[in-house]
């Protein structure tokens, strides 16, 4: 009873901030090509989703790997839909990449238009890899981050598994820094009976950024996988500590 009550507030939260971000857009597009604002209205409104159930915890550690005023293809494992509201936690302006299948959610595919984020076609790689680069350059010269989960789909086991190339061909091409991302614990925060978890804690490490020098000198393939075998041996790390 209590999920179906904090849907239903979630619900009425999502509007209110979907109203709010829709005249943030027009009001500040003259001077926030970036749409900074509408960054952190998204910022707030997961702020408020995390914070109000008092035994859900949020651990974040690594934000000293992180310089705010660099541009980052960031890249992190991905297991559920709360990998992305618990991005948030991460103090960078970004735009997702997804795809275009998430666009027709409700309320979710909404926020993702308003918030400018990037949308491909899975089922043409050729055209979505183009798409991913030509759009994902476009805000890097803007400011902003691009993020990229680079599996590509959700894992069912919780376990990190093979990258495809298109976050590391955008660092490539772009000329920025790898930001690599892991999170844990944001499978358990909603059961398989679509209620949620109260006892829920989730651990986000930001790992130290692989240079731009790095990326552009690097065969992607050997830098797919370094990044891979550090992000594994971080979230072994976290299981570890628990």
């Amino acid at each position: 009873m209590i999920s179906v009550i904090y849907y239903i507030f979630l619900t009425l939260l999502c509007t209110f901030f979907m109203v709010l971000s829709a005249v943030a857009l027009v009001v500040c597009w003259p001077f926030d090509k970036a749409r900074r604002v509408v960054h952190e209205l998204s910022r707030m409104l997961v702020r408020t989703f995390f914070a109000i159930p008092p035994r859900w915890r949020q651990r974040v550690s690594g934000l000293e790997n992180i310089d705010r005023k660099k541009s980052y293809v960031i890249v992190l494992n991905h297991n559920t839909v709360i990998d992305i509201p618990a991005l948030y936690y991460i103090p960078l302006n970004f735009r997702w990449v997804s795809k275009r299948e998430v666009f027709k959610v409700p309320f979710f595919g909404q926020f993702l238009v308003l918030h400018g984020d990037i949308c491909i076609n899975r089922g043409r790689a050729a055209v979505a890899l183009e798409q991913m680069v030509v759009d994902g350059k476009l805000w890097i010269s803007r400011g902003a981050s691009i993020a990229v989960f680079p599996e590509g789909t959700r894992s069912k086991d919780g376990e990190i598994h093979r990258f495809k190339a298109g976050a590391f061909t955008l660092a490539k091409e772009a000329g920025v820094d790898l930001l690599p991302v892991v999170m844990d614990g944001t499978k358990t925060l909603i059961k398989p009976n679509a209620m949620f978890n109260w006892g829920n804690r989730i651990t986000i490490r930001v790992l130290p950024p692989v240079p731009a020098e790095k990326v552009a000198a690097t065969e992607t393939h050997e830098l797919m996988e370094e990044v891979h075998d550090a992000m594994c041996a971080a979230l072994a790390g976290i299981r570890n500590q628990k």
